[in-house]
Parts: structure tokens; C-alpha cells; sequence
């Protein structure tokens, strides 16, 4: 059925003013994600407008916003700082053909399948990194490098800034770039036309402009000349396996990021929901193209797709739109970009790592669901120590673990009733985790008397359980006194 007509002109007139906010939102997200990354401006503004124009054209979710995305920061910068930056085309332009091919094979479901758990605490660890880094970059100063190494220096970092004016000023500058953006949201509705980031950045740029403060501000390059496609020669560090498993690190957090978003999205609005292979197709076109230019990869972004939805979009056009918006911000006024100052862009990205972190749902999750808990602690501090890959892959582990040790159930009753045997009937899932209980359940029955094993309860007899269930009855046989040996039923 065709839409009316008023309709259709209804949905134009809130797109477009939804544009203009998403826009607002993802300006000063696209420059501090470039920054805190290692890379030039513009690349993630190069990102941002692919994610409008491209992305946003293509089926899958319709309210959903692509760019870059302060998840992907860690990540970007560690991959930069060993590969160079030549080869980040590279990485995101195969990440991007991997994503087309999973959507292809309708493998966007799966990512559905993830632990809950797991995925707050990759976002939490994420978030703990990105504050990490960001607090040196804060004061205009290097972070020494991991996540650990960075909360190791923190004692030096305050003593370095106590003893630096430039540092103190950046700084001042920085925390008040939080302190806006933090008190931003409880101002009243109307009070709040302009979006916080975009409101604290400005404030920033215009208080040291005024004062002609001595900190650092963003380096502009110019749009075309930030544009970097990946050459033949980038190609080569193909044959180092951990560029490889920083591609499938790429690939798997991005989707897994985008697809999360468009389930949250998905719960914000009553229109269309999303296609996942579809959306996950969407993404890897994006991303083929990002590399393809060299620039940052792309995600869906949960806070401007938010600011979309609540901005009353109802089409995809407002995230197109806000692409354009990008693109000639990117082309009209790009000296614009050198009047922040980098200290304000790190303030975003930390206010942006603290709302990573589930701090509310911490304590009712750790009061009903302890295990779930564990598992989002454990996943954070791996991110934090290790890397995002390895952090990941330790909270997996771990929830399947959780996971199997919940589901492998076992009742053992034994009856010592009888005058001739000792029946032992085993129910439920018997496996290696629960192989611990069942043998000692075992070795207390009488060596004596004949044991009669009932498993036709069972739904599950894994291999190990099965092995160690007969090594207890030969050793039992070789010990009993009975001339029955101990049998089971099946």
C-alpha cells in the first residue's frame, strides 16, 4: 500500500531536521575518534560521510547511523602504530569483503547468539581503555602505550601535569568539556536544541581561541590529501599473521557492534526492524569502501542512531542526509577542524568511555545473576590487560563454560534398600564438569556389595563421563566380594 502524500511530506520535514541533529552529534564523534586513533581529521570524517551516503542508502536497518565508532578507537591505534598507517586500508578493506561474505551466507544471526554478558563487558573494557589513553591526551601528553602500562603511569601523568602550565591549562579545558557535556542532559528539554558534544566542543574552541590558550589543536591536512588507498605493496604484510588476526579482530567486533546497536535501535522505534544479513552486507560495503580510501572502519553507532530515533526519523533519508551535512562541512570549512583543541575532543571520548561502562547494572546483575556478572568482569579486565581480541575470546570462554557447567545438571540417587545390590540411577547431563561429583557419589558405596547402575535417565553421556563410569566398575569388580560384578542399565 502506498503511503498518502501528507504522509510521505511529514516524514521529509522530520528527516531532515533529524539530519541536522545526527549531524551535530556525529561532527566532534567522527574528529576525536580520528585523533584519539593516530590518524588525520578528516579520515573520520571520510567515514562518516560513507556511512550517510553509502551505508545509509543500502537495505538492512532503516533508523540505524553509521561511522566511526569510539569502540574501534583501541584498536585502529594499535594496529596503526604496528603496521603503519598505510596498512589500515588494508585491514578495513578486507574486513569489509569478510562482512559482505558472512551476510552473503546469511551468517548475520549469529552474532545474536553472543553472551550478553560478554558483549558489556567488551563495551565496558572498551570504555576502560578509551579513558586510559584519553586522560594523557587530556593534558596533551603521549599515553605510553596498553591499557595496563597507561593505569601503571597514571602517578607520573598527575605529576607531570601538576608541574606543566600548558598541561594544567589543557587540562581545565578538557574537564570542562566533560563537566558540559555531563550536565548537558539535565538541563530541560527545550534548553537542550543543540547536542551536548557539539555544545562542549564549541565552548571549548571558543574559550581558547578568546584566550589564546598554549595547548595543542587539531592538525588539518585537507580533505583529498588525507585520503590515503591502500597501494600493492601494503598487500605484502598479508603474510604476518597478526595483521590476519587483527583483520578477523576488525571484522568480528564491527559486526558484532553494528548488529548489538540495531537490536537496541530496533527496541526504540515501532517501524521496520532490521535485517541482519542484509544490515551486516550494508556494513561490509561501507567498510570496502573505507579502505578502499584508507580510512577509519565503520560501525553502527548506538549514540547517534539514538539521536535519531528521538529526533522523530522516520526514514532512512535522515541518516543520508546527515552524510551530506559531513561532506560539505568536510569540503567548505575544513579550517574550521584546526580551531579544536585536542584536549576537548579527548573530554568527549572519555564522557563517551564512561557511558560504556554498565556502573547501574552492575549491582542488581551481580545480585540475581552472579555468574553473568563474573563473566562481564572478567571480560573487561582481559580487554584491559590483554587486547580487545584476546579480552573477547576469554569472556567467550568463559560464558561457555558458565554456560555448559548451568546446563550439565545431574541427580544421582542411590538406594541401599535391597538386600542383594545398591541401585544408583544417574539423571540428567552427565558430563566432564560434573564428572567430579559423580565419582565421588560412586566411590562411597559399599566395595562390597553389588552395584546396579541405572543411566537410562540420561540425556546426555559425554565421552570422558562415559570412560570414567567404566573404570570405576572394573576397579569395583576387581575389589567386590560378591559374585555379582557392578552392572549398568542403559
Amino acid at each position: 500500500m502506498t503511503p498518502p502524500l501528507s504522509f510521505l511530506r511529514s516524514a521529509l520535514r522530520t528527516d531532515f531536521t533529524s539530519s541536522l541533529v545526527v549531524f551535530l552529534v556525529a561532527l566532534p564523534l567522527c574528529v576525536g575518534v580520528a585523533v584519539a586513533s593516530g590518524v588525520p581529521a578528516e579520515l573520520g570524517l571520510i567515514t562518516g560521510i560513507v556511512g550517510g551516503l553509502v551505508t545509509g542508502l543500502l537495505p538492512g536497518s532503516s533508523l540505524q547511523v553509521s561511522g566511526p565508532a569510539a569502540g574501534l578507537t583501541v584498536l585502529v591505534l594499535t594496529a596503526v602504530q604496528d603496521y603503519g598507517l598505510s596498512a589500515l586500508g588494508v585491514i578495513v578493506l578486507l574486513a569489509g569483503l569478510l562482512q559482505l561474505a558472512l551476510g552473503a551466507l546469511r551468517l548475520g544471526r549469529i552474532f545474536r547468539a553472543i553472551s550478553l554478558s560478554v558483549v558489556h563487558g567488551m563495551l565496558a573494557g572498551i570504555g576502560l581503555v578509551l579513558i586510559a589513553g584519553q586522560v594523557y591526551a587530556l593534558a596533551d601528553l603521549k599515553a605510553p602505550g596498553s591499557g595496563t602500562s597507561n593505569v601503571a603511569a597514571l602517578p607520573r601523568l598527575v605529576a607531570e601535569v601538576l608541574a606543566s602550565g600548558p598541561a594544567l591549562t589543557a587540562v581545565g579545558i578538557g574537564t570542562g568539556t566533560v563537566a558540559v557535556m555531563a550536565l548537558w542532559k539535565r538541563l530541560p528539554g527545550k534548553a537542550r536544541l543543540l547536542p551536548g558534544p557539539l555544545v562542549a566542543v564549541g565552548a571549548a574552541t571558543l574559550a581558547t581561541a578568546a584566550f589564546d590558550l598554549p595547548i595543542a589543536r587539531v592538525q588539518v591536512s585537507g580533505l583529498l590529501e588525507a585520503i590515503q588507498p591502500p597501494g600493492v605493496g601494503d598487500f605484502g604484510q598479508l603474510a604476518d599473521a597478526g595483521l590476519l588476526t587483527t583483520i578477523v579482530a576488525f571484522t568480528l567486533i564491527a559486526s558484532a557492534e553494528s548488529l548489538f546497536s540495531a537490536a537496541a535501535v530496533d527496541r526504540l522505534h515501532s517501524g521496520p526492524k532490521t535485517d541482519y544479513d542484509k544490515e551486516l552486507m550494508a556494513q561490509g560495503a561501507g567498510n570496502t569502501l573505507c579502505g578502499l580510501l584508507g580510512a577509519l572502519p565503520m560501525t553502527a553507532v548506538i549514540v547517534r542512531s539514538a539521536a535519531n530515533v528521538q529526533a522523530g526519523a522516520k526514514t532512512k533519508v535522515s541518516r543520508v542526509l546527515h552524510g551530506v551535512w559531513l561532506l560539505l562541512f568536510a569540503t567548505l570549512l575544513p579550517d574550521a577542524l584546526a580551531l579544536i583543541p585536542t584536549a576537548a575532543l579527548a573530554g568527549v571520548l572519555i564522557h563517551a568511555g564512561f557511558k560504556l561502562l554498565p556502573l547501574k547494572e552492575l549491582r542488581p546483575l551481580w545480585r540475581d545473576h552472579r555468574g553473568e556478572a563474573v563473566v562481564l568482569v572478567i571480560t573487561a579486565g582481559a580487554i584491559l590487560v590483554t587486547n580487545m581480541f584476546e579480552g573477547v575470546l576469554i569472556g567467550l570462554l568463559l560464558a561457555v563454560v558458565k554456560a555448559a557447567w548451568e546446563t550439565s545438571r545431574v541427580h544421582i540417587d542411590v538406594d541401599d534398600a535391597g538386600e542383594d545390590a545398591v541401585r544408583v540411577v544417574i539423571r540428567g547431563h552427565a558430563t566432564f564438569l560434573r564428572l567430579p561429583r559423580i565419582l565421588d557419589a560412586l566411590e562411597q558405596l559399599p566395595a562390597d556389595r553389588q552395584v546396579e547402575l541405572n543411566l537410562a535417565g540420561l540425556r546426555h553421556l559425554d565421552h570422558a563421563c562415559m570412560n570414567a563410569l567404566q573404570h570405576w566398575a572394573d576397579q569395583h569388580n576387581a575389589h567386590t566380594v560378591q559374585p555379582e560384578p557392578a552392572r549398568a542399565w542403559t
